[in-house]
């Protein structure tokens, strides 16, 4: 194997449109989701070639295993290649934002890539790691349906500038969706305005899991109302929470934005591309 030193990119995953259209057999959830990648937060896969797969995981590990049960281990020992992984983490843990699926779909782009894992074994592998592992193996923005293994890819939209926030809050996924059955499976309440780079896919902005997020943790219904008031546009709650998203017009007005929260809140903020 001639491959010594291979990076990778892992950036957030933003839900636009989530809908939970119910409860499967096999005990997931039916969605249908509109998703895409963004630019920043993003994590740093290093994968070097070793004689047996080893995790270092280095910057934002808060939440963040170190061992196999890590995706980006799982995802090298389904594939059969053993490599040293260095993870560097900036996409917070419980945020919402996809983090560990990224980080898996990034290590099996790199086996694709450099060391001769098979295109479809590769997707293959996506779709039993996570949900969300199949959308961040090759990007895009797709639609995500079944458990959000089945994508419909679809031309990518403008680029859309956007700020994403996130509490020190962990939003554990199983927990909002046990929440979300035992609510009776509510409806998103709040509908916001889609960018308009998405108008040919969605017109409305809403997220399903946003009533059971905030059963489970309570103080994010007084971060939402803090941000909103900040950002001056209320923010969409990335996928099961905790982080909170937003849409602007242009890269000055969300670099603007991002100062003020991170001055006034606090909080874990960063401006980012979608599309």
């Amino acid at each position: 194997m001639a491959v010594n030193h291979v990076e990778e990119h892992a950036p957030s995953k933003l839900t636009w449109s989530l809908r939970v259209l119910g409860t499967r057999p096999d005990g997931y959830h039916e969605l249908e989701a509109l998703a895409t990648m963004i630019s920043e937060p993003g994590d740093r896969v290093v994968l070097r070639a070793h004689p047996s797969t080893t995790l270092v995981v280095r910057g934002s590990t808060r939440d963040v295993p170190s061992d196999a049960t890590n995706l980006v281990v799982q995802a090298a020992d389904a594939a059969g290649v053993t490599v040293a992984i260095e993870l560097t983490k900036m996409i917070p843990a419980g945020g919402g934002l996809g983090g560990g699926s990224s980080d898996a779909g990034a290590v099996l782009r790199a086996l694709r890539r450099d060391f001769g894992l098979d295109a479809r074994r590769a997707r293959e592998i996506a779709r039993r790691l996570g949900s969300d592992v199949a959308m961040c193996l090759d990007g895009g923005t797709a639609w995500m349906r079944g458990r959000g293994e089945l994508l419909e890819p679809v031309e990518p939209p403008a680029p859309i500038p956007v700020v994403v926030a996130v509490p020190p809050i962990h939003s554990s996924t199983p927990a909002v969706y046990d929440a979300w059955d035992e609510l009776g499976g509510p409806r998103g309440a709040r509908v916001l305005e889609a960018p308009p780079a998405l108008e040919h896919l969605v017109t409305e902005l809403v997220n399903d899991l946003e009533p059971a997020a905030e059963r489970v943790e309570p103080r994010l219904v007084q971060f939402r109302a803090d941000l909103g008031l900040v950002m001056g546009r209320e923010p969409l709650l990335a996928g099961s929470g905790a982080g909170y998203a937003a849409w602007f017009g242009d890269p000055d007005e969300a670099r603007s934005v991002w100062a003020r929260v991170t001055r006034d809140l606090g909080v874990a903020t960063f401006v980012g591309i979608a599309g």
